[in-house]
């Protein structure tokens, strides 16, 4: 039963990679939701002739929330859901494209996915990414619509009805100016349901919603204490299409989009749509240039549209940057916004969402982690006993950013999953970073903790910090790299995604075990080769019939093993593998004697790494022990060893640790004859 169940399990990742290879949670092949598909649910709608009902995201108060939006908050009283065709007479979809007016916030704290919104009305490429073209009220309409989502690796198709939340004759949550426009109420339901409920999206920063919408990765600057190269990396990152925001920080409630002498508006999100650079009075001046997304109000300092410093330009760069129209768009030099802006943030694009090959792109890599209580959960540096637990992903710079430099530039984004949809179950965002180590070493070895008791980090992430992403832009010499990401503490749960962003090709991999086993020799010795004080040891403990039953074994082994010394007070053991006998189920004196000289070099192994003399041991001590005795597993394996083998509180007796290790033996020399990771799994789990 358990080998069926592991192969049904193997077959399905084995199978989802096969669709992963085959372009599955790209944006043209986007992984269906839960299942749904948007096509054959349409179709159905209209042969029957009746408007879609989504099922599985009901209109109910489930949907709405549970706390503030909860069935019992006055904030829903009274709610229904409507259709836009229930709520105006010629609803339409988009209007004109899509803009900013578009995008006007109800009854719920989303204003960080709403000025993400608003950033894609910028980018009609981008936009039609998440909001596929073809959709109305019109020709064809049968209540249903769909949206694309990046999620953590891949993208995901949301299907969702248009029967949406109204409390006294309006839209509950996002609306458009006009009343009459519903792509973004539509959209911000499909985030909903791709979140569990409304009330998840409640809080969070512009860039997540920046991710999700184009599968990038945010890199956040304070611009009061910006690096030095920081025109140079904006510079590079517009020559890629990433997306950049910017923002002046409010000090109050008050300050809240109150525009400066200079015609700035603080807590408003801006864009930086271009960088130049033009000699001005012999001198090479940096300029920025920047979009405000109403379409006006303008910075009026210098080289604003109709400043005199476009006076000492040479007239061609003058005719290709000046525009003088109000539109929201300006210029302004680097160091001016850098005195008056206070943060910057660049979304940068993965290849797939880059439209023009002129574009410079990065290598991207990515891996899906986890971390699971007393295997994988290892927490900071600050825990070096369980740090070198965490998993270990490798990073090769081979390409210096330019030649005749050893400097090779990178990002790494650390992302934590599915968090919003267990804020039900009254959990957020861990709080996670990670750290980067110089090593040169081969594959297929996961470092242990003296490599880190012996090695310092080359650098880490700015912040261990509780957001879906934490992100550190580097530049190191090239050479190999160990990532390693954490939660702060250890014996966190979490899922995790890591991506690595390189300027130039980088090669990257996990650092995991190669499964071997290098085991002693054994010799099953004839009686006449066995020690006579052994022999007269076996007819004392097997009585007559000269034969040992798992019975007797076990009182023979806890009265031996407490004649020598206790391995802990009130220790006993109590067996629970099937040993290998002549079919009788019992042992004889040359089969009590292979096992004996076993039990003999676990005991040793055990007493090595019971580290506190307990008595038990800590499932990272574990890991050191099966590795001592000479088994080295995959993070996954050993995943299941500490399910199978330990207590609750994660510890080790010697009963299961001798279990274990007869099962490695066994799984070791039956697996020459089955597919190996299948056969593990099934005997791990017995």
């Amino acid at each position: 039963m358990v080998e069926r169940v592991c192969a049904t399990g193997m077959a399905a990742r084995l199978r989802s990679q096969w669709d992963r290879d085959n372009g599955l949670g790209q944006n043209h092949n986007a992984v269906k939701f839960l299942g749904q598909d948007y096509e054959a649910l349409r179709a159905q709608c209209l042969q029957s002739g009746r408007l879609f009902e989504d099922q599985l995201f009901s209109c109910t108060g489930s949907s709405l929330g549970f706390n503030e939006l909860g069935p019992r908050s006055s904030k829903t009283h009274g709610v229904r859901w409507m259709r836009p065709t229930e709520i105006c007479k010629r609803p339409q979809f988009i209007v004109d494209g899509a803009t900013r007016t578009d995008i006007c916030q109800g009854a719920l704290g989303d204003c960080w996915l709403l000025a993400a919104i608003a950033s894609l009305t910028l980018n009609d490429t981008l936009l039609h990414r998440v909001v596929p073209h073809g959709q109305s009220f019109e020709r064809g309409y049968a209540g249903i619509f769909h949206f694309q989502f990046w999620q953590f690796g891949e993208w995901v198709e949301v299907v969702i009805d248009d029967r949406l939340p109204v409390k006294d004759g309006k839209l509950l949550f996002v609306h458009s100016a006009e009343g009459g426009e519903f792509w973004s109420a539509l959209l911000e339901k499909a985030y909903a349901k791709l979140n569990g409920c409304y009330e998840a999206l409640s809080g969070g920063s512009t860039s997540e919603g920046f991710e999700d919408f184009t599968g990038g990765v945010t890199e956040m600057y304070e611009l009061r204490k910006a690096p030095s190269d920081l025109y140079s990396i904006i510079s590079r990152a517009i020559e890629r299409g990433s997306l950049l925001g910017c923002s002046i920080d409010i000090t109050n409630t008050r300050d809240m989009e109150a525009v400066t002498f200079k015609k700035l508006v603080k807590g408003h999100a801006y864009s930086v749509t271009g960088v130049d650079e033009v000699v001005y009075r012999g001198n090479m001046t940096k300029l920025v240039r920047i979009r405000n997304p109403w379409g006006e109000v303008e910075w009026t300092g210098p080289w604003s549209d109709n400043s005199r410093e476009w006076d000492n330009v040479d007239r061609s760069v003058r005719g290709r940057l000046q525009n003088r129209s109000e539109d929201g768009e300006f210029w302004m030099s680097f160091s001016d916004f850098l005195r008056e802006f206070s943060r910057l943030e660049i979304c940068n694009l993965t290849a797939d969402a880059l439209q023009h090959s002129q574009m410079k792109k990065w290598s991207t890599s990515l891996f899906q982690g986890e971390w699971r209580r007393g295997s994988t959960a290892g927490g900071c540096r600050n825990y070096p006993a369980t740090f070198w637990i965490n998993p270990q992903f490798k990073i090769a710079l081979q390409h210096p950013d330019t030649a005749g430099q050893s400097d090779c530039s990178f990002l790494v984004a650390l992302m934590q999953k599915d968090r919003r949809k267990k804020r039900r179950e009254g959990k957020d965002m861990e709080t996670i970073g990670f750290a980067i180590y110089e090593y040169t070493g081969r594959s297929g070895v996961h470092l242990k903790r003296d490599f880190f008791l012996t090695h310092g980090s080359s650098a880490r992430s700015e912040l261990f910090i509780n957001l879906r992403e934490v992100s550190s832009r580097f530049r190191l010499p090239a050479g190999e790299y160990i990532v390693v990401p954490s939660t702060f503490e250890p014996q966190k749960e979490a899922d995790f995604v890591l991506r690595v962003f390189s300027e130039k090709p980088a090669n990257s991999e996990e650092l995991d075990d190669n499964v071997t086993a290098e085991l002693p020799t054994e010799t099953q010795l004839d009686e006449s080769q066995i020690d006579a004080g052994f022999k007269s040891l076996f007819r004392q403990l097997a009585g007559p019939d000269m034969e040992i039953s798992v019975t007797e074994l076990q009182t023979i082994l806890n009265r031996i093993i407490k004649s020598k010394e206790k391995i802990r007070r009130g220790s006993e053991v109590h067996l629970n593998v099937n040993f290998q006998t002549d079919g009788s189920g019992k042992l004889g004196l040359t089969e009590f004697h292979v096992l004996w000289e076993k039990i003999k070099r676990y005991l040793t192994v055990f007493r090595q790494f019971d580290l506190d003399k307990s008595g038990t041991m800590s499932s990272y001590e574990m890991r050191m022990a099966l590795d001592s005795a000479g088994f080295k597993l995959t993070n996954h394996l050993f995943q299941l060893i500490i399910l199978r083998y330990t207590e609750q509180d994660l510890s080790v007796d010697f009963d299961n640790f001798v279990t274990c290790l007869v099962r490695l033996e066994t799984m070791f020399s039956e697996s020459k004859h089955c597919t190996f990771s299948l056969h593990m799994e099934g005997i791990l789990l017995l």
